[in-house]
């Protein structure tokens, strides 16, 4: 599925490819369709290097994020909320992170808020769940 804005869907792309594939001029073909000569070329390059998959918009998520924390820090962070119950600012000097890269991590581990804790075990309190 192509987004929003995009000129061509993948039936246009191949329409596009076909056209050219037939030996009309690349030029024209792409002012017919309504994209510059740029894409035209692009599209035809993917679908000669990749054949009908290269038609399919790429997804725009990186494959890796190079900067993200360790899963070993994430667990000490985690840790340490559970078992000291210890907010942001008081595990950031402990291993040495900055205290917003503390609240995320907790937040994405949904221990970002003591209430959400069972005071006793320091385990996440799930409510409303069915066993």
């Amino acid at each position: 599925m192509s987004h929003r804005n995009a000129r061509l869907t993948v039936h246009g792309r191949r329409l596009l490819v076909e056209r050219v594939h037939s030996g009309r001029p690349i030029a024209h073909v792409a002012a017919e369709m309504g994209i510059s000569r740029p894409t035209a070329h692009k599209w035809l390059r993917r679908w000669r290097t990749q054949g009908e998959a290269g038609l399919h918009d790429r997804p725009s998520r990186p494959h890796t994020t190079p900067h993200r924390t360790p899963p070993a820090v994430e667990d000490q962070v985690c840790r340490l909320r559970q078992d000291r119950k210890l907010g942001p600012a008081r595990i950031a000097p402990i291993l040495g992170l900055p205290a917003s890269t503390v609240h995320r991590v907790l937040a994405r581990h949904g221990l970002n808020r003591l209430a959400f804790l069972d005071r006793p075990t320091g385990q996440v309190i799930r409510r409303y769940e069915r066993s």
